[in-house]
């Protein structure tokens, strides 16, 4: 059995700068560039009570609060801080698998200072991260991934919230579908057609049954819904690939495939910008109605350095799909691939002068 803690940093990249800018602290505050393409990196929760999240176009997210401080990011001080609160990590346990800048799974099954449960290892980080950063994070314990993660939002921001392996089944009872993991907008609609609105509507079906509905991942969700996760936390497992995809509730032809290329893209984008690592390759996925798989990359002289610039090159990569002017598209994909440090960037830009 093992223990495993999710820690996740509150509105991590806002709560550096309102750490850093005392005038900013209590006031709506949005970490995005702006400009018409610009996308919010991250929103203080100030500002999230106006409905503006991550991901969320920054000329929405101005209109939903006239108010709010926008603020450009700084990823090499917010790198800089997640540096010194993964050193506080690996002082507990070796077993260190990290997300983002903002989040990591610790498995603390054995810890290096001896503390007696995962619960105590758990406040401790979070003690020691207020203490060295002045920042908060919040906690999820329980004795798998998963479960982890989704107990690590219970209490934000600033808590913690224990699941132990016998209340396993009672947290799961009630909890919706949605927050299982992979479970997006289109498995959620046809999860909602068959009945299914929380884990327990979940159970009565058989493995067989979620396999023909959902494939590979109706066998995910027969384990997830039973609380099984074995997917151990594996240190320092290197980015291959960061990327957004969107089912489709009904079937796009080409030509409708722009908006949702863009939404893509800028998901990707955000996600990015939470990695120590950098994307040279980016990548656009379509899977046809026929359930067909396609692939496009292309690999700019200069990586791209902003949201526009992935977006342009995914739009470039939608006009290279030569497929008939028939085929129906049921998925679309924008990501980022070949990954190399943020550090080697800075060391080696003559990387990035190649033709």
């Amino acid at each position: 059995m093992r223990k495993i803690v999710h820690i996740d940093m509150d509105a991590f990249y806002a709560s550096v700068e309102q750490r850093d800018q005392p005038e900013l602290r209590g006031k709506p505050v949005v970490v995005a560039w702006r400009g018409q393409r610009s996308v919010v990196c991250a929103a203080s929760y100030e500002a999230r009570r106006y409905g503006i999240h991550s991901a969320m176009p920054a000329l929405r997210a101005e209109k939903m609060c006239p108010d709010a401080i926008f603020v450009p990011p700084d990823f090499t001080r917010y790198r800089t801080v997640s540096k010194q609160i993964r050193e506080i990590f690996k002082s507990h346990t070796d077993l260190v698998e990290p997300l983002s800048l903002d989040e990591a799974y610790l498995d603390v099954s054995e810890n290096k200072t001896g503390l007696a449960t995962a619960t105590e290892v758990a406040e401790t980080i979070r003690a020691q991260i207020r203490e060295r950063t002045s920042l908060t994070a919040s906690a999820g314990v329980a004795p798998n991934k998963f479960i982890a993660k989704i107990a690590s939002d219970w209490r934000k921001p600033d808590g913690i919230f224990v699941v132990r392996p016998h209340q396993v089944e009672q947290f799961l009872k009630n909890l919706p579908v949605k927050k299982l993991p992979g479970v997006g907008k289109a498995t959620q609609s046809t999860l909602s057609n068959i009945g299914v609105a929380t884990v327990s509507d979940l159970l009565p079906f058989e493995l067989l049954e979620l396999q023909s509905r959902f494939g590979k991942f109706g066998t995910r969700l027969y384990h997830l819904a039973r609380g099984i996760d074995n997917n151990e936390v594996r240190p320092d497992r290197p980015v291959k690939s960061i990327s957004s995809e969107q089912t489709f509730a009904d079937d796009l032809n080409l030509g409708e495939l722009s908006q949702a290329t863009q939404a893509s893209a800028e998901r990707t984008w955000v996600a990015a910008t939470k990695s120590d690592r950098i994307g040279r390759t980016v990548v656009l996925k379509l899977k046809t109605s026929k359930f067909q798989s396609i692939t496009r990359s292309f690999t700019p002289n200069q990586r791209p350095s902003c949201v526009e610039e992935l977006t342009a090159c995914a739009l470039q990569l939608l006009d290279k799909v030569d497929l008939p002017s028939s085929t129906k598209y049921r998925l679309v994909g924008v990501g980022l691939s070949n990954f190399i440090d943020a550090e080697t960037e800075a060391m080696q830009p003559e990387l990035f002068d190649e033709s």
